[in-house]
């Protein structure tokens, strides 16, 4: 019985919240519009191109978490 109301009520926050989400974002019940630079398919192309032809002066990519590449060595306790 409370496993069922538990998730009774997180579907209905969901609900609820995702009904909030769309009145007030896509039907803008408190006015504006959506901006140009995100409706605009080909202002958002030049953007892309402009960033793809942006000159990289960096070195190469940093690991930022290098135990997740697990290429380090473990060395046993007779060699060190």
């Amino acid at each position: 019985m409370t496993g069922a109301k538990i998730v009774g009520a997180l579907a209905g926050s969901f609900a609820l919240a995702f009904a909030c989400d769309y009145v007030i974002a896509d039907k803008k019940i408190f006015g504006g519009t959506t901006p140009s630079t995100v409706s605009n398919k080909e202002w958002w192309q030049e953007t892309d191109k402009k960033f793809q032809a942006w000159p990289r002066t960096a070195g190469p990519p940093v690991v930022m978490n290098p135990i997740s590449r697990q290429n380090f060595i473990v060395k046993s306790k007779a060699e060190s």
